[in-house]
């Protein structure tokens, strides 16, 4: 400020002036640039970027302590064992394909025994993990009965003969650190052979209800396919409708219709009785979004559970169309029962004993009770596959070696031995079937897939002729043979319904040709043709 001027110019700063003096020199642009004394100011003030990775520190000795001492004198299993442990059984029970609706009936196992595992923990080798862990319990047991005998005996002894308390104290402590210890120890290994078992009677769960679908499902499907052949009807897929099956009032294979329906009615009350236990250890949430994924119908499960499961729609049990909805009713069981068991969890906590010991013992009860149906099945459909020929007669008396039985026993084994030809080729086109979905559903190339199909149709081809010439020999033989008995049967009765010539006449001058009538028979013995011939 000047004197004298009569104006007033403030003081401008620093930072001001030199944003004035470049204004001045340079041109705004319309678009502020991004390098202003705003953006340098705030970039000044920007505060450092989140550290995400914690820094790495040097473990201390009290934290390590803390951990070791956590982890022998708790008695749950951690984290990871219950996860490993609850996935092993749901895949157990996913991978058995008893969830579906609709079962392939060639990729079930057909054998009865279980595939285990060791996903949560177990070996493969259950023999050699028990002598393991049998040698390790040993060992424990003796170093601890030693070392107790050993402290109470220090803490006896003194210099002048008396027991010293602190003795006492320090043996009382670690005592009962060694309870600790080892009550923890034991309540993991009874946890861990708990969890072993459940997973055992899962595994043989699924192979004996396997093993019942197989056979439930074909004794159903001969049953169908008996009557419509009996009715006249071709077989077909899709099948004709049940009730044209059922109009006739004579039925075919009543002792397989017979032991279907005890096998529904022993599977269906099993399976509502283990649904009933399993949902007191549930949870109903967890049970609902299972029924969710794998479509299980709310209605159908109320109906399936409910009082009147075993009641059909007719009063006979073994009609046809009441073996198929207990078959319905107890696939909805089976669905049902499964995402119960899918639906347990674990915890590693003192509720698991009851849980999973309560789970083992009703798979246990369940599996017992689908194995024995299912080997009365297969029993049964092994005797109606093959024909039951004796070899001694049924019969004993003066015609049991007739050449008539003797001939018939051989018509009915070459039929039998026509059914085994069958079952061959039905078994050859199963693998043909199982090979060819193998071969377009998990290999890209597809070049040798019509070599391979062109040789089983050789194959098939030849199997065919065999069973035709088969058919054709037995067909044969069989004509010829009725031929015979019927010319035999026709000459035994044309000779008892005529007349007989005393003994004594049968020589001489009664005597006829071969070519002779009964009528040249007649005048020869009245002396006609003498007479003539004379």
């Amino acid at each position: 400020m000047k004197s004298g001027d009569g104006t007033y110019e403030p003081e401008v700063e620093d930072h001001c002036r030199t944003a004035s003096t470049h204004t001045n020199d340079v041109p705004l642009a319309f678009a502020p640039s991004g390098n202003g004394t705003i953006t340098n100011r705030r970039r000044r003030h920007t505060l450092p970027p989140l550290q995400t990775i914690a820094p790495q520190q040097v473990p201390n000795r009290a934290v390590q302590l803390r951990n070791a001492w956590s982890s022998a004198v708790n008695s749950r299993l951690g984290r990871a064992d219950n996860e490993k442990f609850v996935e092993h059984i749901r895949y157990l029970l996913v991978a058995s394909q008893l969830l579906s609706e609709y079962l392939d009936q060639g990729s079930l196992q057909l054998p009865l025994t279980p595939v285990r595992g060791g996903l949560d923990g177990t070996a493969e080798v259950p023999g050699l993990t028990i002598s393991n862990g049998s040698l390790c319990g040993v060992a424990v047991a003796a170093s601890a009965a030693f070392a107790v005998v050993w402290l109470i005996s220090w803490a006896r002894t003194s210099n002048g003969g008396y027991v010293d308390r602190s003795r006492v104290t320090l043996v009382a402590a670690i005592l009962a650190f060694i309870g600790a210890v080892g009550y923890a120890y034991i309540r993991k290994q009874l946890l861990r052979n708990l969890r072993r078992g459940a997973v055992d009677a899962t595994s043989d769960l699924t192979a004996s209800w396997q093993a019942f679908e197989v056979a439930s499902t074909s004794a159903l499907q001969l049953i169908q396919e008996v009557e419509l052949v009996s009715k006249g009807y071709r077989i077909s897929t899709p099948m004709p409708p049940v009730s044209r099956v059922e109009d006739s009032a004579s039925r075919r294979c009543a002792r397989l219709r017979k032991m279907l329906h005890k096998g529904y009615a022993a599977l269906i009350p099993a399976c509502i009785s283990v649904i009933t236990t399993l949902q007191t250890l549930i949870d109903e949430d967890d049970l609902d979004r299972y029924f969710e994924v794998y479509d299980i119908n709310a209605q159908d499960a109320k109906e399936a559970t409910g009082p009147d499961a075993l009641s059909v729609l007719e009063d006979d049990p073994e009609s046809l169309k009441s073996l198929r909805v207990l078959s319905y009713r107890a696939c909805i069981l089976r669905r049902i029962t499964l995402c119960a068991l899918m639906s347990l969890q674990a915890d590693g906590g003192k509720p698991d004993f009851a849980r999973w010991r309560t789970a083992s013992e009703v798979m246990r009860s369940l599996h017992s009770t689908t194995l024995t149906s299912a080997e009365k099945l297969r029993a049964v459909l092994a005797d109606m596959d093959s024909l039951q020929v004796p070899t001694t007669p049924a019969t004993k008396g003066l015609h049991s070696h007739t050449p008539t039985r003797e001939k018939m026993r051989s018509q009915v084994r070459k039929i039998s031995a026509l059914s085994s030809g069958i079952r061959g080729l039905q078994a050859k086109m199963q693998i043909l079937r199982e090979e060819t979905t193998h071969s377009l559903e998990n290999t890209e190339d597809l070049t040798d897939l019509g070599p391979n199909l062109l040789a089983q149709y050789d194959s098939i081809g030849a199997d065919l002729r065999e069973l035709m010439q088969a058919w054709e020999a037995g067909k044969a033989s069989l004509q010829t043979n009725i031929i015979k008995h019927e010319k035999r049967l026709s000459y035994a009765s044309s000779t008892a319904s005529g007349l007989r010539s005393p003994v004594s006449s049968l020589g001489g001058l009664t005597a006829v040709d071969e070519d002779g009538s009964p009528a040249d028979a007649l005048r020869a013995l009245n002396g006609m043709m003498s007479k003539r011939s004379s």
